[in-house]
């Protein structure tokens, strides 16, 4: 028989029982003797059949789909995330499908519309890029929707977003300690939420020491637009002695720039702080000192919030702090 077209009949028949026995064997807490589910098991296996959850769950007005809204997927933070909401959406026994929206020619709107056709439950928006007019669509067709920090400005969602403000103070405190007075902000020009949140944040910490800060943004944010501002910052005559950098791969330009082109010692002339804690922060060409976002704490929240669970009845959302890392790549690590 063509497994393709395997049906539950066709395992009823072949079991010796009926067909809603077939059917409460593969529904969860259902009532179904031992044998019986012995038999039908026995008989699926033999078969290849497979349950079609999603039209299961299309007939409850429920099909399972979750979208994930990404872009900038080949970062290695934003791979990381995407890994573990899978990971996490899968143990809940969720189908997660994948929207890309790198591209500006309209095609993640048709392909976040066409998502629409199979009865997606619930959209997860990651930080980054995505026009705020998605937000909308997913809350128009009647989805629930978590933003990972984002600020749209839309009544509705669930939030997820992390306490930069707390991680700019310490980053700030982190330089004081070593003995820096000089300091600079890396940022991309992309202008998304949380790189600009990191911004305002450092700086105003800064303020309250009664330290300005240099800020240089360049590109997007990634190693070559570090490498871009460390010829910028370290050219002048009264260069920085300490740079937070928006994220890690923006760090590792900075870094490489500093020693390979102007031939600063890290962290002797000059402390480096990043953002993420990706894989690279860890490797000994950088020892990095960086902030650690919390992506299986992102991840578990996002999918206890989008399935209503009762610890979370009234809240809308959640504020997570990323802790501080601590590497080589700064001077005198607290006691």
């Amino acid at each position: 028989m063509n497994k393709s077209f395997v049906s539950a009949d066709d395992v009823a028949k072949r079991a010796g029982v009926s067909r809603s026995a077939v059917s409460r064997t593969f529904t969860p807490g259902a009532s179904v003797s031992d044998e019986t589910r012995q038999r039908v098991m026995a008989a699926a296996q033999a078969l290849g059949y497979h349950v079609n959850q999603l039209a299961r769950g299309l007939m409850r007005s429920e099909s399972g789909i979750v979208c994930l809204v990404v872009s900038e997927m080949d970062t290695p933070y934003r791979a990381r995330l995407v890994r573990a909401l899978t990971h996490e959406l899968q143990r809940a026994g969720k189908i997660s499908m994948l929207i890309n929206t790198d591209r500006s020619d309209g095609s993640a709107d048709a392909a976040l519309r066409q998502t629409l056709n199979y009865r997606a439950d619930a959209s997860i928006l990651l930080s980054g890029l995505p026009d705020k007019a998605i937000t909308r669509l997913c809350l128009d067709s009647g989805q629930r929707i978590v933003l990972i920090n984002r600020d749209d400005d839309i009544d509705g969602p669930f939030r997820i977003n992390l306490d930069d403000g707390h991680a700019a103070r310490v980053a700030v405190s982190a330089f004081l300690r070593a003995g820096c007075r000089r300091l600079a902000f890396a940022n991309s020009e992309v202008g998304t939420p949380s790189l600009m949140a990191r911004e305002r944040g450092f700086i105003a910490a800064a303020e309250e020491f009664g330290l300005e800060v240099t800020v240089q943004r360049y590109g997007n944010t990634v190693y070559d637009s570090g490498r871009k501002i460390a010829q910028t910052l370290f050219a002048g005559l009264n260069p920085p002695d300490a740079v937070f950098c928006v994220n890690d791969l923006m760090a590792f330009g900075l870094m490489d720039g500093a020693r390979h082109d102007f031939g600063l010692r890290i962290p002797e002339d000059l402390c480096v702080v990043g953002f993420d804690d990706i894989e690279q922060a860890a490797w000994t060409s950088y020892a990095l000192t960086t902030f650690a976002q919390p992506v299986n704490e992102i991840a578990a929240h996002s999918v206890a919030l989008l399935q209503g669970d009762p610890a979370n009845d009234g809240v809308q959302s959640v504020n997570l702090h990323a802790p501080l890392i601590w590497r080589t790549s700064i001077r005198h690590k607290p006691q």
